[in-house]
């Protein structure tokens, strides 16, 4: 049987803590579980604390005035969600909800932050993961603002790789919709562009599975040295 300690030395963030930081941590947080669809924390609302995601999949996103939906990232297992303004006071500034029924560790940002006092081991820890948000968000909003949608797209088949470790070989573990809102565009034209890059055989699709076939290729388009024709 799985044990909140245990569960929370899995997270890299907190791998290499020692076992009384780790039950420190487990001693505070809290088990939240979420059907599909339902809203985990809102724009604007007061942060009360983040999330460790250890099942499910939830979408971090922000609307336009007219309703535009525009993903800035989605969660899975083994990551956190709603840290930043835990530590910088405030709002969230962007709204999360599941995307396929989820459970979460909620951390209360009073209790974390009364630990972090007495542990701050803890927030060194979390350093590395900030930094990365950073670098990640940094490079998304190059993404959205130089490149166009096949650039954009082939930097994402690119990071999935990297990221999963599964070689030439990748499976979508969102929707074509949501990845569709994920790099700023519309479903209509994500497969527009999906059908062009396979009828140049840079990939192949076979309903959520994509496969690379010419990787200079992908990565010339990522990096928008090369247009598809």
């Amino acid at each position: 049987m799985k044990t909140r300690a245990g569960e929370i030395s899995k997270f890299p963030f907190f791998n290499g803590l020692p076992a009384q930081q780790i039950d420190e941590l487990a001693k505070i947080c809290l088990e939240q579980s979420y059907e599909r669809g339902r809203e985990i924390f809102s724009e604007g609302e007061a942060a009360e604390g983040f999330h460790l995601v250890t099942a499910g999949k939830i979408k971090v996103y922000k609307l336009s005035l007219d309703g535009k939906e525009q993903i800035l990232h989605i969660f899975g297992p083994g990551e956190m969600a709603g840290e930043v303004p835990v530590f910088a006071g405030g709002n969230y500034p962007a709204n999360a909800q599941a995307i396929e029924a989820a459970r979460t560790l909620f951390f209360p940002r009073t209790s974390f932050m009364a630990l972090v006092h007495r542990e701050p081991a803890i927030a060194v820890s979390l350093l590395a993961v900030l930094s990365q948000r950073l670098r990640f968000f940094t490079h998304m909003i190059e993404d959205l603002s130089l490149k166009e949608v096949p650039g954009r797209l082939a930097a994402h088949l690119i990071y999935l790789g990297a990221r999963s470790r599964t070689g030439e070989t990748l499976e979508l573990d969102i929707t074509k919709t949501q990845l569709a809102s994920l790099l700023g565009t519309i479903p209509e034209t994500l497969s527009r562009i999906l059908a062009r890059m396979a009828q140049q055989e840079i990939i192949s699709v076979e309903g959520r599975k994509i496969r690379v076939l010419d990787r200079e290729a992908l990565e010339a388009l990522a990096a928008g040295g090369k247009g598809l024709v």
